[in-house]
C-alpha cells in the first residue's frame, strides 16, 4: 500500500537505485549530502533506537535531483494510524536535510506530518551527519506525542455548519494547502468520503479529505500541501490559522 505521494512528477526508487544517484561536487559554500548517506544515517539511528521499520518507500524528482520518502515505525499503539518519520533531502539547493513526525491512517494510508525539523548545518562527514539525526530523532518522540494528541482533538471537533467548512477550504487554498481548482473536489470528499471512517463531520474528516485529495499532487506540491495543512489545522500544536 502506497504512503508517498509521488504524483507525475517523480517516481518510486529503491535503495539500490538511490545509492547510484551521482552527488553533485561540492562548493565552497554549499556541501550537498548524497540521498543513500540520508537514509543510512536516519536507518542506523531509529535502529539505535531500537525501533523498528515496518515498512519504507523513497521516491525522486528532479532527475534524481530531489529525494522524498517515508519510514513507517512501530512505536504507536493507536489502532487508528502508525507512526511514521518523513524525510528529504535535495542536490538543487531548494532545500536541506528534513525530517518530520508524521502520521499514516490505517484505513487509507493518508498521513499527516507534524513540525519539521530541518538540519540546515553543512554537512562535512558521515559522523556529522549521523550526529545531526541523532539529535533530531530524540526530537521526534515529542513531536510524535504532539501530533497525536492533535489529531485525537481534531476527532472530536464538529463541523456542523456547511458554509462554515466552505470557508475553512477556501482559506485553506488561499494559504496554500491545495490549488484553487481543488476547492469542489475537497468540499465533496468531505460530504461522501471515500472511507467511512470520515463520515463523522469533523476537522479531523476535513483533514483526510484535503489529504485524499493531495495524492495526485506531484512530489514538491505536496510538500508543500502538507507544510500549509499543518499551519492550517495546528498540527504542530501551534493556533490552526483556519481558525485563528
Amino acid at each position: 500500500m502506497s504512503h508517498l505521494c509521488m504524483g507525475g512528477g517523480g517516481h518510486y526508487a529503491a535503495r539500490e537505485e538511490i545509492a547510484l544517484v551521482p552527488t553533485p561536487e561540492a562548493t565552497s559554500s554549499w556541501k550537498p549530502v548524497p540521498h543513500y548517506e540520508v537514509i543510512e544515517a536516519v536507518t542506523e539511528v531509529v535502529q539505535a533506537h531500537h525501533w523498528v521499520i515496518l515498512e519504507e518507500q523513497f521516491g525522486l524528482a528532479r532527475e534524481g535531483a530531489k529525494l522524498f520518502g517515508v519510514m513507517k515505525i512501530n512505536r504507536s499503539s493507536s489502532l487508528e494510524w502508525c507512526r511514521c518519520i518523513g524525510l528529504r533531502n535535495s542536490h538543487d539547493k531548494t532545500f536541506s536535510v528534513g525530517l518530520t513526525a508524521g502520521i499514516s491512517v490505517m484505513v487509507c494510508s493518508n498521513m499527516a506530518f507534524g513540525g519539521s525539523m530541518v538540519l540546515k548545518r553543512r554537512h562535512t562527514s558521515r559522523i556529522e551527519l549521523c550526529d545531526l539525526v541523532n539529535r533530531a530523532v530524540d526530537e521526534l518522540e515529542n513531536e510524535f506525542l504532539i501530533l497525536e494528541n492533535v489529531c485525537e482533538d481534531l476527532k472530536v471537533a464538529y463541523l456542523d455548519n456547511d458554509d462554515e467548512v466552505r470557508s475553512r477550504i477556501v482559506r485553506a487554498a488561499e494559504l496554500g494547502a491545495i490549488n484553487s481548482s481543488d476547492i469542489v473536489p475537497v468540499y465533496k470528499e468531505f460530504k461522501n468520503p471515500s472511507h467511512e471512517e470520515f463520515l463523522e463531520p469533523t476537522r479531523w474528516s476535513l483533514l483526510n479529505a484535503f489529504t485524499e485529495t493531495v495524492r495526485k499532487y506531484t512530489p514538491q506540491r505536496v510538500d508543500v500541501s502538507y507544510t500549509a495543512l499543518n499551519r492550517c489545522f495546528g498540527l504542530d500544536g501551534n493556533r490552526p490559522e483556519l481558525w485563528s
